[in-house]
């Protein structure tokens, strides 16, 4: 063991990176200690000198967290970590964006980053310090890399800009919260969400988050200059040049014609076209004998062709955009296209809006419960549980491709989660709405940010639903074209744009604010000026898609869907929980079972009742009530007649609740015989006469008695001078007898 190890005290904790010690086999591997949290990145890339070209980098990032890192068993029947949490996942699709792009781009060997969380110490955050140390890992090894990079978590808390607050304050409602990784001269990746934040206070956040990371880099280059690592040779591709130029020339009227093409299926069955023609010609040039590069291997030369093809088609987009200022759909930069809504497009969902921006087509539908609907959130990092949430579907149909059915991937919960980012800050209280929220975007076309769209369709669902939803939140794709030192920045991307240009900057909110951002770049960083220009033209592209989503619906409806359950929320008496839960749970399991609707209890007092309509529901009250109401003096009830005997009746008005009906509280005349007049089973309408000490209380049918206002002829009694001389003159009078007493 030759253990080599560098320390800062990084925003007053200590933050150490060693390697040599553990993990030794592996190509690169790193122990980072933050305070009590330790986590472990190790990084392997395959040793293949000649890998197959499959199209892209086969890089995979995983992030495993232990339970027994928080000294906790794993919840539900299998006491074992299994598959990775969404949460987990999340986190890995974080470091990965950073990373990805600081590949050396001839580089094709497949490459596996794994960060395992050993020990987790809530004052210090695992996740974000997870990008710094696959980033050192990288670096000491011999895979080529072009780092280091670094991240750190910015949040707004009370004014104040806080760098890497600790994981124990997560109750906290931020008003901003961001994570930014970066290099040494700019931006790599930004994900986040806030409270309705200007562009000035993102910039600002941004700009103290770059400088933050610095002293991350720096510890990265000290540890690499120890170890002086001997990176692989680069492989030098020889380009053919004769092939290349031959795809050229017997594509480009094609794919100039395809890229003036707007509508994407006939754009795309273009350039198909002409991909197919170009590579028969070149396989006639092989044939007929030809100075291409291994011209004796067909394939090679067939899939070589192919990517001079691909080639040609992004760069001739590229430099449409920059010498026309014009992109493939005809719109120039800034345009928006055009939107259409349709809101209740579901009769029976509870909310639910169709939201299309050209090709691209969100159903947003809106499904509102009650608290065992919440979503149990337990991960070693949190113990929680969501009453809101968003689910996004992205099926293969909405691509115009055949894919087979799968669970969501990283993909589609990234996209989920930064639609749910987004609307979250705009979310009632559960004390203003104590509803469980959930909304589910099915994508139906696909050609852009459909994560924005999910944003908007969600908004307008909500709306639709008579969910209390305040303002539109509203989201834009930008996108950049990088040449030389010039930067053309788009608006509202095109799948295209998206897949040939160097950046995918998202942007949701408000028209008071931005409420969720994301950023990718595919480039080595992003100048801060540049950033600044594309959330102001952000902002503009904004504004223009609340005004059309306004123009459908202003605000939430008064009611909410006639389909949506009805929710009813009331206290009772602490003391009273035991009486309504009964026995083994009888009493609330009568609730539910007679009505039909779900009743739930909190320690409080608080109880939540939820029906399928209006009667239900006060069916459900009523029962409630029974059970916890106390029996209140000059009150009417309905009750029923329990018992009849010779001097009066028993009637049960509440449960566990029965008075007696005196044979002389029945009538206003005589009545003889109770039987006459009251029977077993009799339902009866009665008052509150009399309650005694013990709980014990008078009941009366009496219709003068339905007059009479009990509580004030009880306060009557009480203070009458007759009542009061009467007590007194006894009270003297007993009290001068005790004294006889004691003089005998």
């Amino acid at each position: 063991m030759n253990p080599i190890k560098e320390t800062i005290l990084f925003e007053g904790k200590e933050l150490s990176l060693e390697t040599g010690r553990y993990a030794r086999q592996a190509d690169g591997a790193i122990w980072c200690t933050y305070g009590g949290t330790i986590i472990m990145a190790t990084v392997v890339a395959s040793k293949d000198e000649n890998p197959p070209d499959m199209g892209f980098f086969p890089l995979s990032v995983d992030y495993i967290e232990k339970f027994y890192a928080a000294g906790r068993f794993p919840g539900g029947f299998l006491k074992r970590e299994s598959q990775p949490s969404t949460a987990e996942k999340l986190t890995a699709r974080l470091i990965d964006r950073p990373l990805r792009p600081m590949f050396a781009d001839w580089f094709k060997n497949e490459t596996q980053v794994l960060i395992n969380m050993f020990s987790y110490d809530s004052e210090c955050d695992p996740k974000v310090m997870s990008i710094t140390c696959a980033s050192a890992a990288l670096m000491i090894s011999d895979i080529p890399f072009n780092g280091p990079v670094a991240g750190c978590r910015i949040v707004k808390k009370d004014g104040n800009y806080i760098v890497n607050p600790p994981d124990s304050d997560e109750d906290q409602k931020y008003e901003l919260d961001i994570v930014v990784a970066g290099n040494k001269d700019s931006l790599v990746m930004v994900e986040g969400e806030a409270i309705e934040a200007s562009e000035e206070e993102m910039t600002h956040a941004l700009e103290l988050a770059h400088r933050s990371i610095q002293p991350l880099l720096e510890l990265q280059n000290k540890l690499v200059e120890k170890i002086n690592p001997v990176k692989r040779e680069e492989k030098v591709i020889e380009v053919d040049k004769a092939l290349k130029e031959f795809v050229r020339k017997n594509a480009i009227k094609t794919i100039e014609k395809a890229l003036s093409t707007t509508d994407k299926l006939e754009r795309y069955s273009l350039i198909k076209s002409a991909k197919e023609e170009v590579i028969e010609k070149v396989l006639e040039q092989v044939e007929k004998g030809s100075d291409f590069l291994d011209a004796d291997n067909v394939e090679k030369v067939e899939k070589r062709a192919k990517g001079f093809f691909s080639d040609l088609v992004k760069d001739e987009m590229r430099q449409m955009i920059v010498k026309t200022g014009k992109r493939i759909d005809g719109r120039d930069l800034t345009s928006i296209r055009p939107i259409t809504i349709d809101l209740n497009v579901l009769p029976k969902v509870h909310g639910s809006a169709m939201f299309t921006r050209g090709e691209t087509q969100s159903l947003g539908t809106v499904t509102l419960g009650v608290g065992h609907d919440e979503q149990r959130v337990d991960t070693v990092t949190e113990e929680d549980s969501k009453t809101f949430m968003l689910h996004y579907n992205f099926p293969s149909f909405s691509v115009g491709e055949v894919g087979r059915l799968k669970p969501p991937g990283r993909r589609e919960l990234g996209h989920g989660n930064l639609a749910e980012r987004a609307l979250k800050p705009i979310i009632p209280s559960a004390e203003e709405f104590p509803y469980t929220i959930r909304v589910v975007s099915e994508i139906l076309e696909s050609n852009g940010s459909s994560s924005q769209a999910t944003v908007c369709s969600g908004s307008l669902a909500m709306m639709a639903a008579g969910v209390p939803f305040k303002k539109h939140v509203a989201g834009i794709a930008m996108g950049l074209i990088k040449e030389s030192d010039d930067f053309f920045i788009l608006s509202d991307i095109l799948g295209d744009e998206d897949h040939l240009g160097d950046m995918d900057f998202k942007v949701a909110g408000t028209k008071d604010g931005i409420t969720s951002i994301q950023m990718d770049i595919k480039i080595e960083g992003l100048p801060r000026e540049v950033m600044e220009r594309a959330m102001i033209q952000a902002k503009v592209g904004r504004m223009h898609i609340i005004g059309e989503m306004e123009k459908a619906i202003t605000g939430p409806r008064e009611e909410l869907n006639p389909n949506a359950p009805k929710l009813h929320c009331m206290k009772i008496d602490v003391d009273k929980i035991r009486d309504l839960i009964g026995t083994g749970g009888k009493n609330i399991r009568s609730i539910v079972d007679q009505t039909g609707a779900d009743v739930e209890v909190e320690q409080d007092g608080s109880v939540k009742i939820a029906a399928k309509n209006q009667d239900i529901l006060d069916e459900a009250i009523a029962m409630v009530k029974s059970f916890t109401d106390s029996v209140e003096l000059g009150k009417v009830y309905e009750g029923v007649v329990t018992r009849v005997e010779d001097y009066g009746a028993f009637v049960e008005i509440m449960k566990n609740a029965t008075g007696l009906l005196h044979v002389s509280k029945i009538s206003e005349e005589r009545v003889e015989n109770v039987t006459d007049v009251v029977k077993l089973g009799d339902k009866l309408k009665v008052i509150v006469t009399e309650i005694e000490f013990g709980g014990k209380f008078k009941l009366s049918m009496k219709p003068s008695d339905f007059e009479t206002d009990w509580v004030k002829e009880k306060e009557n009694r009480k203070s009458s001078p007759r009542g009061r001389n009467d007590r007194g003159d006894r009270n003297d009078r007993g009290s001068r007898d005790r004294d006889n007493n004691r003089r005998r």
